[in-house]
């Protein structure tokens, strides 16, 4: 293992598809833009282009070829294809088993096993396709801003990638499961009709400073977190506070006020895993603790 492979498994795992036809195996990985501007009005499609040529020059050693990509409206995609015996092939195809798409990979045993920087950039990989640092992304204070590492479907992913970040004792400030007790606590949306509002991505939430060490490849992602990160430790300064004495604690440290949501009469929907449907929730540190992300 080395860090180029470690890099481009997370992409996989975070936004790749992988298909299999007539001896070859063609690996295609999504970077959404999410926003066709950057907040200081740059255009992000330019910014994830000159972040391609970044990746490739780390993943073209790799791959023994150049790496294509295509540039749509709010999506990049990087692909390219190898004769399915192919080492690197085998390789990436043992670590994700056998699934074709990352809604249904998990995070192998193996990696856990990696060594630190393994293991940045891993997370750096799967974050360059899931995360993103916006000014709207703050807690309460307008200077607590946090990084969103967006996950649709994949449940258990999500408890993969918040174990691997406490590994590297990186604290998760909080995660927003796409589950009705979260989503729709009180039944506002169900009562509109909405019954299906609750079926979002999941979005795991961590303040911007305690990301530095993880950070992203691409260019406009790195500069925003480095701006928000700074504004935050400022924040905490200007009230007396060191910041990490508030953003660096995991959510069995912190004591807070459990606020108790309404039943939903969706909380045994067949889209919820069988470890906890059926069960109701007023926090999601529960839903975190029965997953498996705990201490």
């Amino acid at each position: 293992m080395n860090n180029e492979m470690a890099y481009l498994l997370g992409m996989i795992y975070g936004n790749g598809e992988i298909n299999n036809a007539f001896g070859r195996t063609s690996i295609s990985i999504e970077i959404p833009h999410k926003k066709l501007e950057t907040e200081d009005f740059h255009n992000v499609k330019i910014y994830v282009k000159a972040s391609v040529a970044d990746i490739s020059g780390i993943l073209t050693p790799l791959i023994g070829s150049s790496l294509p990509f295509v540039q749509k409206e709010s999506v990049t995609i990087l692909s390219f294809s190898k004769p399915e015996e192919d080492y690197l092939v085998r390789e990436i195809l043992r670590y994700v088993g056998s699934a074709v798409t990352h809604n249904d990979m998990r995070v192998h045993d193996e990696i856990f096993g990696f060594t630190v920087d393994q293991k940045k950039m891993f997370l750096k990989g799967f974050c360059d396709v899931t995360g993103y640092i916006r000014r709207s992304n703050s807690f309460i204070d307008k200077y607590k801003h946090r990084v969103y590492i967006e996950v649709p479907n994949n449940w258990f992913i999500v408890i993969d990638i918040c174990n691997l970040l406490k590994d590297l004792d990186i604290p998760v400030q909080s995660i927003d499961w796409a589950h009705p007790n979260m989503r729709d606590g009180r039944l506002k949306k169900y009562n509109q009709g909405h019954k299906h509002f609750w079926k979002k991505e999941h979005q795991i939430k961590i303040y911007a400073n305690e990301f530095l060490p993880i950070g992203f490849g691409i260019i406009n992602k790195m500069q925003a977190l480095q701006t928000y990160a700074n504004e935050l430790v400022e924040g905490f300064r200007a009230r007396g506070i060191v910041a990490e004495s508030i953003t660096h604690r995991f959510y069995w440290e912190v004591i807070d006020r459990k606020r108790n949501k309404d039943f939903h009469p969706c909380e045994s929907d067949s889209a919820l895993p069988s470890l906890i449907r059926g069960r109701h929730y007023d926090s999601w540190k529960q839903i975190a603790e029965d997953l498996g992300y705990g201490k």
